[in-house]
């Protein structure tokens, strides 16, 4: 891309953006001033997740915590409770610390400042420069993984990922017009999810062809380049569904560092990659009794690894378990996730076959 076409690059796209723009919960309409609670919320869901699956935890926690010093006054469980679903918890957890230090620090309103925003819990640099243009017009650039593949295929940057990182925000940062900054980084958010998609870029769509040096060479479904994927490696464990004289399941808080952090579960045996013997899982029970393997596998994947859990069923008199005791009906009311609610499905289903 050469210097007349950065030159052009912003007009184009605005132009592009004010016709075509996506209407979406947290976006402000045309002329009106950004919400900065509805900004950050957003961008905190959307890491990692679609905007369609994105939209109807958003409009739920607008409706319920409608601003941040309400979000700090909730309970951590009914936040947990209202993220169900979304999956990578721990940005749950952060988004309550970051409301409660705002409220009670900057009296309810986010500080106007990328370095400042990066320092709050769970806002990393994307948000920050995300939050700086969107939210208080700055003239910051954030990259996603669209507005990455856009910047990557516009300069030909032939560098992989992750190493081409830090030269794709170099050019992003030059594509940033002086006003509408936070116009422009949603255009380019707009741009990458509808024409310069992954797959196949609709480039005869694109107000940015002219200058793309990926489009001029007939490849940009090649860009951005990405080392080879690694193998995700299999997790084996066992899951103890405990009940008491009353029916009643045991469940637990995780820790609140880590994988699931502060969710409820089941009582399980540690998660590794050798497969555990029925044996050596009956002696890691909650406690002696008379346990019954039930037949297949649960199932989920992670980031990293895949997951593969059995299940073992057990009445117990309910002594000597420091757990929480809930009706099997009643678990919708803590915080599982995903893949507890698949044991939950499986023992449903198993558990009363002989």
């Amino acid at each position: 891309m050469d210097k007349i076409a950065i030159a052009n690059a912003a007009p184009r796209l605005l132009a592009w953006y004010d016709a075509n723009r996506r209407h979406l919960p947290w976006r402000s309409a045309p002329g009106a001033a950004p919400d900065a609670y509805h900004v950050w919320l957003s961008e905190i869901m959307l890491q990692q997740t679609t905007v369609a699956a994105v939209i109807p935890y958003f409009e739920y926690f607008i409706r319920r915590w409608p601003d941040i010093n309400a979000l700090a006054a909730a309970p951590l469980d009914d936040v947990l409770h209202g993220w169900q679903g979304l999956g990578y918890y721990a940005r749950a957890r952060n988004l309550h610390k970051c409301a409660r230090l705002v409220a009670a620090d900057f009296a309810g309103r986010f500080p106007a400042d990328e370095d400042a925003l990066r320092r709050l819990p769970g806002i990393g640099a994307y948000t920050a420069a995300a939050m700086a243009a969107i939210a208080f017009g700055f003239s910051a650039a954030p990259v996603d993984a669209n507005i990455e593949r856009v910047v990557a295929r516009l300069f030909g940057v032939g560098a992989r990922l992750p190493k081409a990182k830090p030269r794709i925000k170099a050019l992003a940062a030059s594509l940033v017009p002086k006003e509408r900054a936070g116009d422009h980084a949603q255009a380019l958010m707009d741009l990458g999810s509808s024409i310069c998609t992954s797959g196949r870029p609709d480039c005869a769509a694109c107000p940015l062809a002219q200058g793309c040096r990926a489009r001029r060479a007939g490849n940009a479904e090649l860009y951005p380049k990405k080392a080879p994927k690694k193998p995700r490696p299999t997790r084996h464990g066992w899951v103890f569904w405990a009940l008491d004289s009353k029916g009643r399941v045991a469940i637990q808080r995780r820790p609140e560092e880590g994988l699931l952090g502060g969710m409820m579960e089941f009582p399980s045996t540690p998660w590794q990659e050798e497969p555990i013997e029925t044996s050596a899982a009956i002696k890691a029970a909650p406690a002696a009794g008379d346990w019954r393997q039930l037949p297949g596998l649960v199932r989920h994947s992670f980031t990293h690894f895949h997951l593969e859990l059995r299940v073992l069923l057990g009445v117990l008199d309910g002594r000597g378990i420091k757990r929480t005791w809930c009706p099997p009906t009643r678990l919708g009311e803590y915080a599982l996730p995903t893949v507890m609610k698949k044991v939950a499905r499986h023992v449903d289903r198993e558990g009363s076959k002989r």
